[in-house]
């Protein structure tokens, strides 16, 4: 498994993009690939969003992806995760995928003394009732791509506009507030670490660690409003 990662913050359609033509472009060969980055605020909408999860008009660009699930927000000082896998070869489906997600998450607050789960009702992974990650997530032809969002640092108060995940008065909350000094960069590398042992059983070797993202994708930036 290649670990790949994008300087700066990435433009989210341009990623978006980047990963369909990803997957699209697979062979049965094709190594499996963790991207490791941040987005430029953007709320983003899952096949399943409602506009009533939306509570009031906001200022930041809202876009409807072809995720599973419902609104969520990116910003910066928030590890993205994109996990672009070949679910056939690894051998397991979507359910198998979304508790070895919410486990590596576990894993790494666990590793800092925090407890963590996820829900069955409710995919993500929570923290005394906080949400901490989301999860989401698009197969095709046997491959995924998308993936989950760590809150690190950031600006919490863009939740306040939204019913995270489609669930009204969820509360978020982010390592920084839970005592975890660990930047997003540190916390990125561990995730994927965890990742890794989750869904592979093994560790990333160093070499396996690439050092950017493929050159698609462009500075973060706004974009017009779907």
């Amino acid at each position: 498994m290649r670990i790949r990662r994008h300087a700066g913050l990435a433009d989210y359609l341009a990623t978006w993009e980047a990963m369909k033509a990803f997957t699209a472009a697979r062979t049965r060969s094709t190594p499996d690939e963790i991207w490791l980055l941040q987005h430029p605020p953007v709320y983003t909408q899952g096949v399943a969003g409602r506009p009533e999860h939306l509570l009031h008009a906001v200022d930041i660009d809202v876009i409807r992806t072809d995720r599973g699930g419902q609104i969520t927000y990116h910003g910066p000082g928030q590890v993205i995760a994109y996990l672009l896998l070949d679910l056939r070869r690894l051998g397991f489906g979507v359910r198998e995928l979304v508790r070895g997600m919410e486990g590596a998450v576990a894993d790494l607050l666990r590793d800092h003394g925090i407890a963590a789960a996820g829900r069955v009702e409710a995919p993500g992974v929570y923290v005394d009732g906080l949400k901490i990650a989301a999860l989401g997530l698009k197969i095709r032809n046997g491959c995924c791509y998308h993936g989950l969002a760590l809150n690190v640092d950031m600006d919490l108060g863009a939740f306040a506009a939204i019913d995270p995940c489609g669930y009204p008065g969820l509360q978020v909350t982010q390592t920084r507030d839970l005592g975890i000094a660990a930047d997003a960069a540190a916390l990125g590398e561990a995730l994927a670490d965890r990742l890794q042992a989750r869904l592979c059983g093994t560790a990333v070797p160093a070499a396996a660690r690439g050092a950017a993202m493929p050159g698609t994708l462009p500075p973060g930036g706004r974009h017009g409003a779907p």
